[in-house]
């Protein structure tokens, strides 16, 4: 291999390093909404060179999920209560539609994976690391997606997760009742195992309608708390 092809590989694996590093930074709170990225602490953190982590933060911001200022740098966006209740509303339409189709394909294979997805959440769900038990959760809902069909829905899907999980981080993770999860995917596994698809989709919307509402219910909380604590 030519010595600049490696060089080009090599750079692209520094920046994939520094984008998954941030992600988790995202997810895990240690980046939380309106703060100013210092993408040379970032560089220290991950321990390469500030280039790939201004790489890394270009992608992000493309996803938008932080944003750059001319002449100030990366933030991350402040909490936005309309915009995650527009995400889950827009979650709610992409999930109902896609489940008529992933019941009509529906079969033992597809039942078997959808099994293993919801076998995982509910063992994660009885771990006291709360991050675990929502990328389970999310990854249910993913699987169920998935077996659609419908690759666009799918990845348009992930991406509301993204905005969910990274741009907004902790804020709202913790407000989330993983108990009535736990009961609302395994009411929805049984109608669809059972092919009762006006059932799967009530508790299905039921299911996503809940959580929408306690997390905002959560997210205005925090909020009211944050305004107090600064006055």
């Amino acid at each position: 291999m030519a010595p600049a092809k490696t060089k080009d590989k090599a750079d692209a694996g520094h920046t994939r390093k520094a984008y998954q590093g941030i992600r988790q930074m995202l997810f895990h709170n240690e980046i939380v909404p309106g703060q100013k990225i210092a993408y040379r602490d970032l560089a220290e953190r991950l321990g390469m060179s500030q280039t790939p982590v201004i790489q890394a933060l270009k992608w992000l911001e493309f996803q938008g999920l932080v944003r750059h200022e001319r002449h100030r740098g990366y933030y991350t966006e402040p909490i936005s209560i309309r915009e995650v209740e527009e995400i889950y509303e827009f979650r709610e339409q992409i999930e109902l539609a896609l489940l008529p189709r992933t019941m009509a394909r529906m079969d033992t294979p597809a039942l078997q994976k959808l099994e293993d997805a919801l076998k995982a959440h509910l063992q994660a769900s009885r771990k006291i690391y709360l991050h675990d038990r929502l990328l389970k959760d999310m990854e249910f809902h993913l699987t169920l997606a998935d077996l659609s069909g419908n690759r666009v829905q799918h990845q348009t899907l992930r991406f509301l997760f993204d905005l969910l999980y990274l741009k907004y981080g902790g804020n709202i993770l913790f407000s989330t009742s993983m108990d009535k999860a736990d009961a609302a995917h395994k009411e929805l596994f049984a109608h669809v195992r059972d092919g009762n698809l006006q059932e799967a989709q009530r508790v299905l919307s039921e299911h996503i309608g809940r959580v929408k509402q306690h997390v905002l219910d959560g997210l205005s909380h925090l909020m009211k708390e944050k305004s107090r604590a600064e006055f």
